[in-house]
């Protein structure tokens, strides 16, 4: 069968190539933030500082994003089925050198690994999807596909914090093992093989300066906090690399007579339009979720594994809206129910800006679970607004730009909140800091309370200093919700230029596709 084709309820197995798809899909999902509960105690073991210990996550997810743009050359060069296997085989034995790590160093360059691998998992596994199911249920077969990709980032965190309570941050990797030998298997026995274009030659220039750019500019946001920003000539490199490699890929991408990106992806306006919401999403979805488990930890002072508890209803909200949104595609207008979720992201975005840590439990889940819902309704729509224009012999490649932009939306998202919290917590505390002093009314009430808050004491200070740094932290918060509240709204505008979804395209006489083909 074609992959250019519909694809017919004949399909072998496909049940179990579902199956072993969505594990692979949400492994990757998973790793991309079931570690954010357990940074503070792997920050210990791996004697790091807090702004270090950030890039267990930003490594993986860097490296995931420059190694998704080839993923559609490499499945039309060695063969879908035969990447999809050696890149959970790798996936698998990187996860087991993650939980073997000793230092910040090994545990970074594992990441990295694990990112390299994972890449091409949910692009695969998307492609895959929409191959063996028939138009008419790929609103239900992404409904299912999504489930991986948006709910495994949300119960990250809550799998992380009771594998770190019950035994060690070290089984939040070691958890992969059963699961990669279980989707090898399946794959392995089950998948169509898929032919090989041996003749087809890789575009090397591009693929590096969009390795160039994109690396530049994630080692820019993770460093520039520690460097004073672009007082430091380490991030002024960093920024004209960053430009630099971003304008080479961009004029290549236009001049090129064979780019590994074909320039005719970005001529369906659903698509383009569906690449800048997908960015978007990208960004809310980490950013919240990184943002989230510290907060719970750190002002709520829930334990590790109640905080992963109260995250779980984020996922649930946003299983239980990818499985009404994939029922509804085919029959409501997909740009609806994207502007429903859309609204209702922000309305969570601006509930989150009023938390503080007095805030009670049942608000808390409920806000919670409406962003999960949100992320749900928007996702699900998304990809089949996406998909619907798109020839089938790009389907491979679209898939993996959208990879491509979730996950540097993701890495910027959660390299600017985290840069955005230090900093604005260093400000907030100079800022009310200054408020402690001789003439401040609440420290001239006498008494008891009074003598505990003296500063002149260091018991007095110490106890201040807590209070400022409290309120400095929260405030801090509050002001990288409202930056993700900026991030969404201009999506609303998106759904004007985007069309209602009709028939596909059909594939172009002679058009050479990095789309394998199933035999």
């Amino acid at each position: 069968m074609s992959t250019g084709h519909a694809a017919s309820d004949k399909v072998p197995h496909r049940a179990l190539i579902t199956v072993c798809a969505m594990i692979a899909t949400l492994m990757q999902a998973l790793d991309s933030t079931i570690a954010n509960v357990a940074l503070p105690y792997m920050q210990g073991s791996l004697s790091a500082a807090p702004d270090q210990i950030t890039w267990v996550l930003t490594s993986y997810i860097v490296a995931a994003a420059i190694m998704t743009a080839p993923v559609g050359w490499l499945s039309a060069r060695f063969g879908r089925k035969n990447l999809f296997v050696l890149c959970l085989v790798g996936f698998t034995a990187a996860s087991m050198l993650c939980g073997a790590a000793q230092s910040l160093p090994q545990m970074v360059l594992f990441r990295l690994l694990q990112g390299v691998f994972g890449a091409a998992l949910v692009p695969l596994s998307q492609a895959v999807m929409l191959d063996i199911y028939p138009p008419e249920q790929r609103g239900s077969a992404m409904a299912i596909w999504g489930v991986g990709v948006m709910v495994g980032p949300i119960l990250g965190p809550t799998l992380g914090g009771y594998l770190t309570d019950v035994y060690n941050w070290r089984w939040v990797f070691f958890v992969n093992l059963p699961f990669g030998i279980i989707a090898i298997t399946g794959l392995m026995l089950f998948m169509p093989r898929a032919a090989r274009n041996q003749g087809l030659r890789f575009d090397w220039t591009g693929f590096g300066v969009l390795a160039l750019g994109i690396g530049s500019l994630q080692m820019m946001l993770d460093r520039g906090q520690d460097k004073d920003w672009f007082s430091s000539g380490e991030i002024i490199t960093e920024s004209v690399l960053a430009g630099l490699g971003i304008y080479l890929f961009l004029a290549h991408l236009l001049t090129s007579d064979k780019p590994f990106i074909t320039p005719r992806i970005f001529k369906d306006r659903n698509y383009s339009a569906s690449l800048a919401m997908m960015f978007a999403v990208g960004v809310v979805l980490l950013a919240t979720s990184a943002l989230l488990a510290p907060w719970l930890q750190n002002l709520g002072n829930y334990p590790v594994a109640t905080a992963g508890l109260v995250m779980a209803p984020r996922g649930i909200g946003t299983m239980a809206a990818m499985m009404i949104a994939g029922k509804l595609s085919s029959r409501v207008d997909p740009r609806l129910l994207m502007g429903i979720g859309i609204v209702l992201l922000l309305w969570s975005l601006s509930e989150a800006t009023r938390w503080t840590p007095d805030i009670g439990a049942r608000q808390l889940i409920l806000t919670l679970m409406v962003q999960g819902a949100a992320l749900g309704f928007v996702f699900i729509p998304l990809q089949v607004v996406a998909f619907a224009t798109l020839p089938p012999a790009l389907r491979t490649d679209g898939a993996s730009l959208l990879s491509l932009f979730r996950n540097v939306g993701s890495a910027i998202g959660v390299s600017i909140t985290s840069s955005m919290l230090v900093h604005n917590v260093q400000v907030l505390h100079s800022e009310l800091g200054a408020y402690v002093n001789p003439f401040n009314r609440a420290l001239q009430v006498g008494g008891a309370i009074s003598r505990i808050l003296d500063p002149r004491t260091g018991a007095g200070a110490r106890v201040l200093d807590g209070m400022v740094n409290n309120q400095a932290q929260i405030i801090a918060y509050m002001d990288d919700y409202k930056l993700m509240i900026w991030t969404t709204l201009p999506t609303l505008a998106l759904l004007l230029v985007m069309k209602r979804p009709g028939a596909p395209k059909p594939a172009a006489k002679g058009e050479e596709a990095h789309a394998a083909v199933l035999d």
